[in-house]
């Protein structure tokens, strides 16, 4: 009996903890339709909470405040990006692979990927997201110079590049043509540019180029 008594109070936390991620998730989708539509100024836990369907109270219970919340969307929109990624090993063609399915992933019709580069570019001015999106991009640097020191070492990228430089020119480019995207649709042309940049940092990086 006390067996059972556990088991069912077992199910009993896993349903409540599947309940919260639910309602966390569907917040999290709202406060990006907002930053996509309307930016993130104007973004408050009133509106999350109307938008999901909940109260401002369960926005707060959840994310504490407007900080914590834009915190929440910045680490969760990018996450898992580019599919795959991370069943390669380190190297030259796992840093090319990045490189081509990113920019193909920017001509998808994203939600997340849009309020995460709205919300990058937003931290420029705003000191609450600048703190975010350092450690965001100093992360994102050092997964990219990982391949490039992998590389080296393996003999596919030339001893001579500097992985620090190859990682800031990398996600320069990326970035740069996630917000040309946004401000010009149907500029870029994601499907054509991922194939044609990731062959230009192959010539630029491979040891035999």
């Amino acid at each position: 009996m006390v067996m059972t008594a556990n088991k069912h109070e077992g199910q009993g936390r896993r349903t409540q903890q599947q309940r919260r991620e639910k309602t966390e998730t569907a917040l999290l989708a709202a406060a990006r339709q907002l930053i996509v539509e309307s930016g993130v100024r104007s973004l408050t836990l009133a509106r999350v909470g109307e938008r999901a369907r909940y109260s401002r109270g369960i926005v707060s219970h959840h994310f504490g405040s407007k900080q914590a919340l834009l915190d929440a969307v910045a680490r969760t929109s990018q996450s898992g990006f580019v599919p795959g990624i991370a069943d390669l090993p380190p190297g030259l063609e796992r840093l090319l692979s990045l490189i081509e399915g990113y920019i193909g992933r920017l001509g998808a019709d994203d939600s997340p990927s849009r309020a995460f580069l709205l919300l990058w570019a937003e931290a420029a001015t705003a000191p609450e997201l600048a703190v975010i999106f350092r450690e965001r991009d100093e992360r994102f640097r050092a997964d990219l110079q990982v391949d490039v020191v992998a590389g080296m070492k393996a003999g596919t990228i030339r001893s001579t590049v500097d992985p620090g430089d190859v990682s800031v020119a990398i996600l320069g480019q990326l970035r740069g043509l996630g917000m040309q995207g946004l401000l010009t649709p149907g500029a870029v042309n994601t499907g054509r540019l991922g194939v044609v940049i990731a062959a230009y940092w192959r010539a630029a990086l491979a040891a035999d180029a």
